[in-house]
């Protein structure tokens, strides 16, 4: 797995910096209730994302929190004075505060469908009644655009899926949550070309192709073999999952069912 805090420095340049990040930022908000007014984006990484979520959305404040504390300098740094060091398994904050709780590209990083339940259940606690989690699911799957380079990725052995979407949403489940909408859009600048995929895999991006390993290697050379070396095959693009802690029926209330009612349909980006 790579190291996030060795990452940081290039994490946005290496995924398609800014079109990337306003892509997302678009297709989360489509999910997020017209009259939210407190939201809290775990594992906000360097805050490119993050930070649009007010910009676009007047009245919104944003709490952001990441666990590497490369990530959340650089976070800081974008966003002085919003930004905290927090592990999304044990969140620093009390029951039902936010509006709305974000985690975008994270459950995949987890270990297995335990700490997954782990970090759906910190979200739902800290989410008021009537408000909304979004996260993205299947990350792995979005990157198998049926390229080349995915023809001989394929014969690899096969990754955990801690972030399936059937799985993340029993976790939801579990916790209280209903579904309530999906989204998707597309990660702008991450069409893998060769050369980059064989960068990636030498650098740790594949966990069960560790790198250095004569499997590795192996792959590496079938990568290399393929026309277009620098050529970017097809972008990915991520999917999106809402769901919706139930409100109390105080009608007044920022949960109650007037804030609900605000919700609009769910809206998909165009791939």
């Amino acid at each position: 797995m790579l190291d996030y805090d060795e990452e940081a420095e290039r994490y946005d340049a290496l995924r398609g910096g800014e079109a990337r990040a306003a892509a997302a930022a678009e297709a989360v908000l489509s999910l997020v209730p017209g009259g939210a007014r407190e939201l809290l984006d775990v594992a906000c990484g360097t805050g490119i994302v993050t930070r649009r979520f007010p910009a676009a959305r007047p009245g919104l404040r944003a709490t952001r929190a990441d666990l590497a504390p490369s990530m959340t300098r650089m976070a800081a740094a974008r966003l002085p004075g919003a930004v905290i060091r927090a592990d999304s398994r044990a969140l620093p904050f009390g029951d039902a505060r936010f509006d709305v709780v974000v985690s975008v590209w994270l459950l995949h990083l987890m270990s297995g469908p335990r700490e997954v339940r782990t970090v759906v259940g910190e979200c739902a606690r800290v989410l008021r009644p009537g408000g909304v989690y979004v996260t993205t699911v299947h990350k792995g799957a979005s990157h198998n655009v049926g390229s080349d380079i995915d023809a001989v990725l394929a014969a690899r052995p096969p990754s955990p899926v801690p972030d399936a979407p059937a799985d993340v949403a029993a976790a939801a489940s579990a916790h209280g949550l209903l579904p309530a909408g999906e989204a998707r859009f597309r990660g702008h600048g991450q069409g893998r070309s060769p050369r980059r995929t064989i960068a990636d895999l030498r650098r740790g991006w594949f966990v069960t192709l560790p790198p250095g390993e004569p499997a590795a290697e192996e792959f590496a050379s079938r990568l290399a073999g393929l026309p277009d070396q620098d050529r970017p095959r097809p972008d990915p693009v991520f999917s999106l999952r809402a769901y919706r802690r139930p409100p109390t029926g105080n009608p007044e209330g920022p949960g109650g069912d007037r804030w609900t009612k605000s919700i609009r349909p769910p809206r998909r980006s165009a791939p």
